[in-house]
């Protein structure tokens, strides 16, 4: 038994098969797919209650083994779909390519929410009540990263175009996240009176989302770039994906012990990744050690009303 766990694209495992029936054709095997869903900073979880299991194989001999080796699932009831080797290779790219929509569509939907004065929390509530949509992955932030939606966006793409199926939705969700992670750099500007040039800006959160060391396309990579390029100096924490970003980001940025290390005599603080830390910060002391007392929200972690009443210019994401 061959099982590729990885997301690879569709046709992958018949390659794998042909490589090895090449050179061994007398070998007894079969070759599987049984895509891994584990999320970066839940994997054991994920890992031992998954939401459900699947498996792509047109073997039953294979079947029957892979039911085997999942029986303890069975248990807790698990949904296990048996499907087509490609079938599940392309299962795999198709659910992250709809969660990456999602987030790519409640990001627009924020930024509307800004123009009309409309609040996008609420309106994420309201749509997300109903079961056909569903309350998960409609967040508003500075757009998607990781390891897995940019990689399997576009990958997905790539194999769209080679089999003459373009998918025009996930061509535009892949083009307006991009930019959406840019423009991100616009509200910290904007925060400091249209021009960060020789401003310090204090930056909390350098990975792509809290509870991972994970730089891979990261949103802080566009924004802590262009700020620097725009002239700013850059302060940064993150709890734990500094070496790893001293790697992707510019050479001026200076790291900090803490979060309030990067805060003395700074413009603006913009929050990038909602690590908990950051969820709960004394904000008389932020105060005062700002030189400006100035927040860009880029998570909407805190209460608009609540920083405003304590004396910050507060900007977060498609709230009016």
């Amino acid at each position: 038994m061959i099982v590729t766990k990885s997301t690879v694209p569709v046709g992958t495992g018949d390659e794998v098969e042909r490589i090895i029936r090449a050179r061994r054709p007398d070998a007894e095997f079969d070759v599987v797919s049984n895509p891994e869903f584990l999320r970066e900073g839940s994997a054991i979880n994920d890992f031992m209650r998954p939401d459900r299991v699947v498996i792509g194989t047109e073997s039953e001999r294979a079947r029957k083994v892979m039911k085997h080796l999942y029986r303890v699932l069975y248990l807790i009831e698990t949904p296990i779909v048996f499907t087509s080797r490609r079938t599940s290779e392309l299962i795999k790219y198709a659910g992250n390519t709809f969660l990456a929509t999602k987030i790519t569509f409640i990001n627009e939907i924020a930024d509307l929410c800004e123009k009309v004065g409309a609040d996008v929390h609420d309106v994420a509530k309201g749509i997300g009540l109903d079961g056909r949509i569903g309350k998960k992955f409609l967040h508003p932030g500075p757009g998607y990263g990781g390891s897995c939606f940019p990689k399997d966006t576009l990958a997905l793409v790539k194999t769209a175009r080679d089999f003459d199926a373009p998918l025009k939705i996930i061509e535009t969700v892949v083009a307006v996240n991009d930019q959406r992670k840019k423009d991100m750099a616009g509200r910290v500007v904007a925060m400091c009176g249209g021009s960060v040039k020789g401003k310090t800006i204090a930056v909390l959160g350098l990975t792509f989302k809290p509870n991972t060391d994970d730089m891979r396309d990261s949103p802080a990579i566009d924004i802590v770039a262009a700020l620097v390029e725009a002239g700013a100096v850059i302060k940064a924490f993150d709890p734990e994906g500094m070496e790893e970003a001293k790697k992707l980001l510019p050479a001026q940025v200076q790291y900090c012990k803490d979060s309030y290390a990067t805060m003395p005599g700074a413009d603006c603080v913009v929050l990038i990744t909602e690590w908990n830390e950051f969820r709960a910060l004394d904000l008389g002391k932020v105060k005062s050690l700002l030189k400006t007392p100035a927040l860009v929200d880029l998570r909407n972690v805190y209460v608009a009303e609540d920083m405003i009443e304590l004396g910050f210019t507060y900007s977060s994401i498609g709230r009016p």
